[in-house]
């Protein structure tokens, strides 16, 4: 990744000031999305960063994940697996909870979405205190499959998701980063 393309990323991306709540620097990454070059420039990048690694399935989480993951994962040629709310999967799913900074919620998985001989990369758009991940995490290795690598397009490292995933044995790649939140 060259440093134009940081700027194409970065001008891309809006920050909006105080939301959702105030104090907060919003990175919104959906300026990527509207943007045709920003937007095939970041799978572009996750392409050359990511194949030919043997990944046979790439997981996304709700909802952003789904954004990246799943173009990723046509362009790598291989399977993309949602990780959804509860309740928005018709077949048996595993659950796994997490941690909110107010409260908690909970991510579900297909049970037959992946098996032991997987090997995975999770791609979400943002990676702020890890909760998310970590809990894809868990679900990811609950049904035996292999997961070592996540990317994001914007981490936070203040907030500290990247020290957790690493403490869960998974490798962070993120296009962007940003101090504080």
């Amino acid at each position: 990744m060259t440093e134009k393309d940081i700027i194409v990323l970065k001008e891309a991306i809006h920050t909006i000031a105080d939301y959702p709540k105030p104090g907060i620097m919003f990175r919104d990454v959906t300026g990527i999305l509207d943007d045709a070059a920003a937007f095939k420039l970041t799978i572009d990048i996750l392409v050359e960063k990511f194949k030919g690694q043997g990944y046979t399935k790439i997981v996304g989480t709700e909802a952003r994940g789904f954004l990246f993951g799943a173009p990723l994962a046509y362009a790598m040629g291989i399977g993309f697996v949602p990780v959804r709310k509860p309740g928005k999967l018709p077949r048996a799913t595993y659950s796994q909870d997490y941690l909110l900074e107010y409260g908690q919620d909970t991510l579900e998985i297909h049970q037959d979405a992946l098996v032991e001989n997987d090997r995975v990369l999770i791609i979400d758009d943002l990676l702020a205190t890890g909760g998310t991940i970590e809990a894809t995490t868990k679900l990811i290795r609950r049904v035996g499959a292999h997961v070592q690598d996540a990317a994001f397009v914007i981490s936070l490292p203040d907030l500290g998701g990247e020290v957790k995933l690493e403490k869960m044995g998974l490798s962070v790649f993120s296009l962007l980063q940003y101090d504080g939140d």
